[in-house]
């Protein structure tokens, strides 16, 4: 059971679309979320929810994706949330474009944002919602993923953001034991 969901991205039009923002794109797309009083604070906005029962927030730092810590770490501290009750949402280059797995702390795959909120929190033992952009065939890793998706993927990016969803609020509500069953499925397929 998780008490903050992160989902990190970079501010500006310029990055909405983009492999990097699918975080802020699933939370932004989620029922739960849709009609919620989202508040600036904590260099970010940040809202209350409640599924099944269960209390939590959400945090979209409005820091770039290598300042995420300094949005969460406040945020967290004023709520009195630990970092194993926080889980990130964030894209994965080694995971393919329609999955999605789950994990707690490890290592962080040279993720900026990752690095940033472990720096803040002092550990890097927070849960990982992973979700899959795939690597580039050819070119640079921070040009891919500071692009948009491809125009196969936009089609099918709607359906994704909703079928990732549920394992999000099954993850808060539940916590990671009851979302291994999403780990390496293809959600689109």
């Amino acid at each position: 059971m998780f008490q903050l969901v992160v989902g990190v991205g970079n501010p500006g039009s310029e990055y909405a679309q983009t492999r990097h923002n699918i975080a802020w794109m699933l939370l932004e797309s989620s029922p739960v979320f849709k009609s919620s009083n989202w508040k600036s604070k904590f260099k970010g906005v940040y809202t209350e929810a409640t599924h099944k029962g269960h209390k939590f927030w959400a945090i979209m730092p409005q820091t770039y994706m290598n300042l995420s810590g300094e949005s969460v770490q406040p945020l967290a501290a004023f709520f009195k949330i630990p970092p194993e009750k926080i889980l990130v949402i964030h894209d994965e280059l080694d995971i393919p474009f329609g999955q999605v797995h789950f994990k707690m702390g490890g290592g962080l795959a040279g993720h900026n944002g990752l690095k940033s909120i472990a720096a803040c929190l002092g550990t890097e033992n927070f849960g990982r919602m992973r979700v899959g952009i795939g690597r580039p065939v050819h070119g640079d890793v921070s040009n891919w993923v500071l692009s948009p998706f491809s125009k196969e993927e936009q089609v099918q990016l709607p359906l994704l953001l909703e079928k990732l969803n549920d394992p999000m609020l099954s993850a808060m509500v539940d916590g990671l034991n009851k979302v291994g069953i999403y780990n390496k499925k293809n959600l689109i397929g």
